[in-house]
């Protein structure tokens, strides 16, 4: 006989049965069935400081595992507070899955304290979303809402519970299948496409591969390794396929698009063959798409049909999941191998020295200084500390393109960031989640002083949990990005983007029982940095960095990818 449950109870036996380990929540009045049931479940409650927060706390934890990643807050200003971390788990794909308390069914429209169209609201958020009528439909869409988040183009499901399911019993059985007609995922990609993409592979004289997100989230990065030293082709990552490749791989250039390197985008733009794996020609990519890669076919490979051709037309469209779909190319490229390899080695050659040769005309250095610390001196020294194996968890702004420069990703899940929303206040959380996730890694939040002060209250999540997550501020006194437009193309009339009264690095660490360090010397910089490291626990650094240093290579907006900002202007000199 099954068992006589409440909706509560079903509730937390589904997530159980879906491994879930842990819950990023904020609790509220008509999740209070819920929370009473969780008094004495084994399920691992965190409670976050504010539900936007619990939302990135989730997307870390599930960028850092490939797991889903779960948060759940209450209804009405609960459920609206995770709508930014819904939107951006739409947008970098990241499998996530929140929980919303609602008014009770009964009470649906008629404004009840604490009532919002959560279902509405969320449509456009999410991969899908549930409002829950009957007890009997809640193991059915909590079994669902893991398998949509976690398969096909992975992304947010959101399922919103009225408090009178919550409260209502039945008896439970176990789900043991998945019936959705509708939902088709297609995975294995066109065996006719990928021996086509084969041929075209080795008769292509530039091929460059551009790899994305698609390749973390297949878990595809042996097979783009193993692509990329078969045919023996330049490859970049984009912001979220950084670790996809390795850093230290020789065929590896750097991150392409506004701020990636002279040589990934001029690499770009004069490939006769663009193998783009797992990525949807975003316009921070592409820059003017009708310059874009102008001499080059396209090969497209991606999990969602929607990306094919959305942006640039793909002559050979494969859809599939990366790793399963390079597997069977990887296969189609070695049976050719023998015969195809030799007849463009020559021009493979000379490929390879260009590319050199755009290394070596504008390489990626840092700035250093010894009379004051540059953003980029920052990056290298965590680089140095991390050797390619940290976690760094990144906020968004000038800090984020920087990071992604210059440290190193030696395997995928390292670098967690908002990509395609760029939503300030991520880092923080994102940390958070992710140490959750990876207790025994060495996990950085590298935020700028702008975001700091947006995430500011999961300082308190950090130190009830003990989390020794390092926290480093790079802290310029501005909303830089902000800032640099503002110089560079808007006459330098600077509005609104001056960030005075930081707290103190020192007191603000110390109010949450943790150490903390304002570091304003390149001297200290190393020493403060490896401090942190050193302290089994959090550790926050404020690091005063040069105010108004400016991240280059820089596209303009509108431009095409090959015209590069590649310093700053220099001041006209005008004769007396």
């Amino acid at each position: 006989m099954p068992n006589l449950m409440s909706g509560s109870q079903m509730l937390l036996e589904c997530l159980m049965r879906e491994g879930v380990e842990c819950v990023f929540g904020y609790p509220g009045g008509v999740m209070l069935p819920l929370y009473d049931e969780m008094y004495e479940h084994p399920l691992r409650h965190v409670l976050v400081r504010h539900e936007e927060n619990a939302a990135f706390a989730a997307s870390g934890y599930a960028m850092a595992t490939g797991k889903v990643g779960v948060c759940m807050a209450t209804s009405g200003p609960g459920a609206t507070n995770l709508v930014t971390g819904l939107v951006n788990a739409l947008m970098d794909s990241i499998p996530i899955v929140a929980i919303t308390g609602q008014v009770s069914t009964k009470l649906i429209g008629s404004d009840a304290f604490q009532e919002a169209d959560t279902f509405g609201i969320t449509r456009a958020c999410t991969k899908h979303n549930y409002l829950v009528k009957s007890i009997s439909d809640l193991p059915r869409i909590v079994h669902e809402a893991f398998y949509l988040a976690s398969t096909g183009r992975r992304g947010p499901v959101l399922i919103d519970l009225p408090k009178d399911v919550l409260q209502a019993q039945a008896h439970y059985s176990p789900v043991s299948a998945i019936h959705l007609p509708g939902y088709k995922v297609y995975t294995d990609g066109h065996a006719g496409q990928i021996r086509r993409a084969a041929q075209m592979i080795w008769e292509a004289e530039r091929p460059f591969v551009y790899a994305g997100g698609g390749i973390i989230a297949s878990g595809a990065h042996d097979e783009l390794r193993r692509l990329v030293e078969l045919v023996d082709a330049p490859a970049v990552c984009t912001l979220m396929g950084l670790g996809g490749l390795p850093s230290s791989h020789p065929n590896f250039i750097s991150m392409p698009g506004m701020h990636g390197s002279y040589a990934a985008n001029m690499g770009m733009t004069n490939s006769d063959l663009l193998i783009a794996l797992g990525v949807r020609f975003d316009d921070r990519v592409t820059g003017r798409l009708a310059a874009f890669a102008p001499h080059a076919k396209v090969i497209h490979v991606d999990i969602d049909p929607a990306e094919i051709s959305k942006n640039r037309a793909a002559d050979l469209p494969i859809v599939g999941d990366a790793k399963r779909v390079l597997q069977r190319l990887i296969k189609a490229l070695e049976e050719l191998a023998p015969e195809a390899a030799s007849k463009k080695a020559e021009a493979r050659r000379a490929w390879w020295q260009q590319i050199r040769a755009w290394q070596a005309e504008h390489p990626l250095v840092p700035e250093v200084s010894s009379t004051e610390i540059k953003p980029q001196h920052v990056m290298v020294e965590i680089d140095r500390i991390s050797g390619g194996e940290a976690i760094i968890c990144a906020d968004v702004g000038q800090h984020q393109m920087w990071a992604a420069q210059f440290i190193r990703f030696n395997r995928p899940r390292l670098w967690i960031n908002s990509g395609g929303l760029g939503s300030m206040g991520f880092g923080l959380p994102a940390a958070i989640g992710a140490q959750f996730a990876c207790p025994d890694k060495l996990v950085f939040a590298v935020i700028g002083d702008g975001g700091f002060q947006m995430s500011i209250p999961e300082l308190a999540t950090i130190a009830s949990n003990g989390l020794p997550v390092k926290i480093v501020v790079v802290n310029n006194g501005y909303l830089g990005m902000v800032r640099q437009w503002q110089q560079l193309f808007y006459n330098n009339r600077l509005c609104a983007v001056t960030l005075d009264c930081f707290p103190k690095a020192e007191s603000l660490a110390a109010a949450y029982g943790f150490p903390g360090r304002t570091v304003d010397s390149p001297a200290d910089l190393r020493p403060a940095l490896e401090q942190a490291v050193s302290e089994p626990g959090p550790f926050l650094l404020d690091i005063k960095v040069s105010p108004e240093e400016n991240v280059y290579p820089m596209v303009p907006a509108g431009g095409a990818i090959h015209e590069m900002i590649l310093r700053p202007p220099q001041p006209v000199s005008v004769p007396k």
